[in-house]
């Protein structure tokens, strides 16, 4: 909203309590009506929930959803109407979500893949690459090895914390860089005060400074088990990171394994150690990986490209319906 709003872009902020929010969905009904809506585009649960009501109220011609997660479809009333009914387009974000959509019913020439992008200038513009050593007192031969993701089951986070006692075995110079939130907060912590790994495994919670934070680490891994396709990844690659990753979901349409980075299995913390230990003895094959990780994201995953394929979709979709695009001639 506020990139939205810096662009001079018109805003209408509109708090949703719920996926039933029938008040916020009358607001938008008016909002679109008001304007002539002609193409509504919903990007999470809640707003296709509301959304979806609005524009049907509203008699919008063109509806698209965009489906960012690898979980199945719940098989119930809300969840239909949102994937299912009245719905032109929905816009997955990797292959292994379109996988997904298509096994929980939804028929495939309903949707669109179109990778997620990100704006590369954040990560270009860090100056400083050892702030986490500076902050920390980390010593100059400690391998920073980090995560940023929620703190949720499906992040995979404890296997990384098992892994952790397999790398303190071997060695107590990899520290682990742990940048999220989520209900899993002080379970995990938990886990590895149990697992006597709370010396090297550093919680850092909520931070507004990933890019700088990025800068900082040697290697960036994913630990997920259900992941849609991994934008921190992208994120790891543009700040000229080695990655190692779980081969789930969209994951390997980023990773390219020995290549752009490393797959491991999902839920396995010996594989897990194991991938990190062959970089952390293995700097030059590291770089290798961050070299071709960078080139990679810079080519298939801007921002600029994403937009550009979306209003592909916004176009064709228009012309099939014979409808109008505000802006078109």
């Amino acid at each position: 909203m506020e990139k939205a709003s810096a662009e001079c872009l018109p805003v209408l902020p509109l708090r949703i309590k719920s996926e039933s929010h029938l008040g916020a969905a009358f607001k938008l009904f008016r909002a679109m009506r008001r304007h002539g809506c002609v193409l509504a585009h919903f990007h999470d649960a809640h707003g296709a929930a509301v959304g979806a009501v609005a524009a049907n109220w509203a008699k919008v011609p063109i509806r698209i959803i965009s489906r960012r997660v690898d979980f199945p479809l719940k098989n119930n009333l809300l969840s239909r109407s949102k994937y299912r009914k009245n719905v032109d387009v929905i816009i997955a974000i990797s292959e292994g979500v379109k996988d997904v959509l298509v096994k929980s019913g939804i028929a495939p020439e309903v949707i669109e893949v179109v990778p997620s992008g990100i704006d590369f200038s954040p990560f270009e513009q860090v100056e400083s690459r050892d702030f986490l050593r500076r902050e920390f007192s980390f010593a100059p031969d400690d391998f920073l090895v980090g995560i940023v993701a929620q703190l949720e089951d499906h992040k995979g986070h404890r296997y990384l914390i098992e892994a952790a006692k397999i790398l303190k075995e071997r060695t107590s110079k990899i520290k682990i860089v742990i940048v999220g939130k989520g209900s899993l907060e002080l379970e995990l912590d938990q886990q590895a005060r149990d697992l006597h790994v709370n010396d090297l495994v550093y919680f850092l919670g909520f931070r507004d400074d990933v890019p700088r934070i990025m800068a900082s680490l040697d290697l960036f891994v994913l630990s997920s088990y259900l992941e849609g396709l991994g934008t921190s990844i992208m994120d790891a690659m543009a700040s000229r990171l080695p990655v190692v990753a779980t081969a789930v979901g969209g994951i390997p349409e980023i990773v390219v394994n020995n290549q752009t980075g490393i797959l491991v299995p999902s839920r396995n913390p010996h594989a897990l150690a194991e991938a990190i230990l062959k970089l952390y003895g293995d700097r030059e094959f590291g770089q290798r990986l961050a070299h071709n990780g960078y080139a990679v994201v810079h080519e298939k995953f801007s921002a600029e490209a994403m937009a550009g394929r979306i209003i592909d979709v916004y176009e064709k979709i228009a012309r099939r319906k014979g409808v109008r695009l505000h802006g078109q001639p």
